[in-house]
């Protein structure tokens, strides 16, 4: 079987392992609806805000492994070009998951894509996160930030056009799904990390 058509049987199987419910399964060990407090969201930001940095590092570490693991095997069945596919596909698995109405907003599924296939752009995007979240206490800012440099790093780093491409997109559809965010930061009325929730 071409690797690309094996490439393409295996994007529903990402885009579902991206559906995988981590923030709902973390909240509810803990008796908890995060889709019903704080911003509704699940996502890591709101796991922070509501049940804390420790449940939130839990989701973190999932939503990661999610990214990770589809591009791994996208690497294995159709090479760099595989790897994006169906960590694309996973990044749009977590966002637009298949069981209920709202998903999270992808950015770390999209670190464990990177990780695999882009570390020192990974690696570079989590340190500059951490520093603008660190002077800012604004979880958005860093990831609206780091979103952007994806596909600049990577061409920096001479990765292929059709790769840097693939982040492209991912850039262009993170920072939509941060509009929100982008229009409380311009208002002044984002709310810090660890402060009330909003929807991050």
């Amino acid at each position: 079987m071409p690797a690309m058509v094996l490439v393409a049987l295996l994007v529903p199987v990402a885009w579902l392992l991206g559906t995988f419910p981590s923030a709902l399964l973390v909240a509810r060990a803990k008796g908890r609806d995060i889709t019903t407090e704080g911003s509704g969201n699940p996502g890591t930001s709101n796991v922070i805000r509501v049940l804390g940095p420790r449940a939130g590092a839990v989701v973190l570490a999932m939503d990661v492994a999610k990214g990770a693991l589809a591009a791994g095997v996208g690497l294995a069945a159709g090479g760099r070009v595989g790897a994006s596919v169906l960590g694309l596909a996973a990044v749009l698995g977590h966002t637009f998951p298949l069981y209920r109405r709202k998903g999270g907003k992808g950015v770390a599924t999209a670190g464990g894509w990177l990780l695999v296939t882009f570390p020192e752009v990974a690696l570079i995007s989590l340190g500059v996160w951490l520093l603008v979240v660190v002077l800012t206490r604004k979880a958005s800012i860093g990831s609206i930030l780091i979103t952007a440099l994806f596909p600049v790093l990577a061409a920096a780093f001479g990765y292929a056009g059709v790769e840097v491409g693939f982040l492209g997109v991912v850039a262009v559809f993170v920072l939509f799904l941060h509009k929100g965010n982008i229009t409380r930061l311009l208002r002044r009325q984002e709310h810090d990390l660890f402060g009330s929730p909003a929807d991050q």
